[in-house]
């Protein structure tokens, strides 16, 4: 089945594959272990397919399903289901530039759509738009096994609304597949559809007391003050969904009191005396396995000493302080060892797994403790960690949170110059190396991730500041490109500017279920390259898309003070349902240390 636009390989009624004749790359959007056009069906309902192409040159798919029993069917939520295998999946970066996408669904409705891009941004990319019907989830289908586990996003359902049918009655669901040029092109393409109609919002997480305006199909609308929590808004046959939360400072101060008075652990004898730890909202209890690195006493989870550090610069508390003091010792005892410079991945010095990720993260929790009570060790300590982080091949390794410049900053004001210099020389080496690389970028702990791109631009941005020299500017907007792809437009609190992240929830969370993470902390890497290169660039449109990526993580923190490490969204992950906040408080201080940083130099920050 060919025109000008689409060429297809069907059999049995499904797409085995689908690539535009004109692309050089020859990429195949729609593979998966289960072909496209697949359907799940409820007993006695069947499904037809028709396919054609529209007078546009669009591919046209209809899905008619009809209850062939003599009884009333009725369908629930989720109960019927379409197979729609974007090919979202990471192989070597090379292969994903050229022949992998990125899947942005949303499921709104009457007005619900994909739009899928290719991971290095080069059209053509694939858009599909519902024209009849109505969708309200999706699901994930994948193979949770290596190699595939962390590297497949798994094949997606794409589930029409709950129904009831009559013997005989059919429910049709019919969509369009199209060519677009990249996400403002396919919003333009969407806006020109009269099926289609767009909630908009000035921002998609709110804080108690801001106006709340949002635009129906470019129409303004000031909403009522709302409460705290999320808040669906709905009109005609679709909706936005718009989250509100505390005032920041109240939450901080409420997350840290929390962190200090339940995650903080304490038994004499116990080498995890004074740690923070992971914890378990649903029994109350503190969580740890040596085992399981990602519910150590280390690694990740220093964020909370630096969200602590950070939140007392600016609000005394002596019994945060007394808490930080406990921990810095437990920190300086089990995790960092100050003689050698070493950084740690679990308690008693334990390094049987090297891994350098820690090290920038220790070096930040010492600069934040510097920062605060201007302890000259601390400003040492920092230093040490940088420095074993190069000594352990850093110059090649793409880490999360290197302070570049305000550990230089620091070092210079306290006249350790010759430090900042030897530093800096390890700052250069590490840009070469990313400027060298290009797209080129090597496998880490996932082939290739939102959070391999971001540490690149937001390094580069970086020392563009510290340096002034140009090359580095344009180098990190190179980065950012591919980074920017990985963030969808959708009009949910949970979606907008928000990474896609896909395997947090399974390593991270208590309920070990891979799939799609929105919201997850480390979207706010993005956020960060996007105000870094406002700064550098002078650019203030990424001003305002850095804030929503701060702002749309913020549903992960509770009333309570409590915490999710993962929002898991799909529907269904495999044979398990989805849709929940995983009750592990683990990693997501990152979220709230990321926007206690930057978000009081947002412009759009009113709080």
């Amino acid at each position: 089945m060919q025109n000008k636009q689409f060429s297809l390989r069907v059999e049995d009624s499904r797409v085995l594959a689908l690539s535009h004749p004109g692309d050089p790359c020859g990429m195949n959007w729609v593979e998966g272990a289960t072909p496209w056009g697949t359907c799940v069906l409820p007993e006695g309902v069947t499904a037809e397919v028709e396919r054609c192409f529209t007078p546009e040159g669009n591919l046209s798919e209809k899905y008619v399903f009809t209850n062939a029993t003599d009884f009333d069917v009725f369908i629930p939520r989720g109960g019927l289901g379409i197979y729609t295998p974007f090919n979202d999946n990471y192989q070597d970066a090379a292969t994903c530039m050229t022949r992998r996408c990125h899947a942005h669904l949303w499921c709104g409705g009457g007005t619900s759509y994909v739009c899928a891009l290719r991971m290095n941004g080069e059209g053509p990319h694939l858009g599909l738009v519902l024209r009849e019907g109505s969708l309200d989830a999706y699901s994930v289908e994948r193979d949770d096994q290596p190699p595939h586990a962390s590297n497949d996003r798994g094949d997606f359902i794409l589930h029409p609304a709950a129904a009831h049918l009559l013997p005989g009655e059919r429910l049709t669901v019919r969509w369009e597949l199209f060519w677009h040029n990249g996400m403002d092109d396919f919003y333009e393409t969407l806006a020109g559809l009269p099926s289609c109609h767009r909630i908009e919002s000035d921002f998609y997480t709110y804080f108690s007391g801001e106006e709340i305006t949002v635009t129906v199909d470019g129409k303004p609308e000031t909403l009522p003050a709302l409460p705290p929590g999320e808040h669906c808004v709905t009109r005609g046959d679709t909706w936005a969904r718009l989250f509100v939360a505390e005032p920041l400072a109240a939450l901080t101060r409420k997350r840290c009191r929390y962190i200090a008075e339940r995650q903080q652990f304490s038994r004499e004898g116990s080498r995890l005396d004074g740690a923070y730890l992971a914890y378990d909202a649903e029994t109350g209890t503190p969580v740890y396995d040596h085992a399981r690195d990602d519910i150590n006493g280390g690694r990740e989870r220093v964020a909370m000493g630096i969200l602590v550090a950070k939140h007392l610069q600016d609000s005394d508390d002596a019994g945060l302080r007394a808490s930080l003091r406990r921990y810095r010792d437990y920190i300086l005892r089990e995790l960092f060892n100050a003689e050698t410079g070493e950084v740690c991945n679990d308690v008693g010095y334990d390094n049987g797994w090297r891994r350098i990720y820690n090290n920038p993260w220790f070096a930040v929790f010492f600069l934040e403790l510097f920062k605060l009570d201007r302890n000259p060790d601390d400003l040492s300590h920092m230093a040490a960690c940088l420095l074993d982080y190069y000594r352990h091949g850093g110059e090649r390794f793409y880490a999360i949170n290197i302070p570049v410049s305000e550990s230089l900053a620091l070092l210079r004001q306290a006249g350790r110059d010759d430090a900042a210099d030897i530093l800096l020389g390890h700052f250069r080496a590490q840009a070469e190396f990313f400027i060298q690389s290009g797209r080129d970028y090597p496998a880490h702990e996932v082939k290739y991730e939102q959070s391999i791109v971001a540490p690149a631009c937001v390094f580069l941005c970086e020392l563009c500041a510290v340096t002034g020299e140009a090359r580095y500017r344009m180098e990190a907007k190179k980065q950012l490109d591919i980074l920017s792809l990985f963030n969808g437009r959708q009009p949910d609190h949970r979606l907008y500017e928000a990474a896609i992240r896909h395997w947090d929830g399974y390593w991270f969370g208590k309920n070990r279920l891979f799939g799609d993470t929105f919201p997850h902390h480390w979207s706010t890497l993005t956020g960060n390259a996007y105000w870094r290169y406002a700064e550098i660039a002078g650019d203030a449109a990424y001003l305002k898309k850095a804030e929503h990526s701060f702002r749309n993580t913020l549903s992960l923190f509770k009333p309570d003070g409590g915490a999710s490490c993962a929002g898991l969204y799909p529907f269904r992950v495999n044979d398990r349902r989805g849709e929940y906040y995983d009750p592990l408080a683990n990693d997501q201080d990152w979220a709230l240390y990321h926007i206690l940083k930057y978000m009081d130099r947002m412009s759009g920050h009113r709080v």
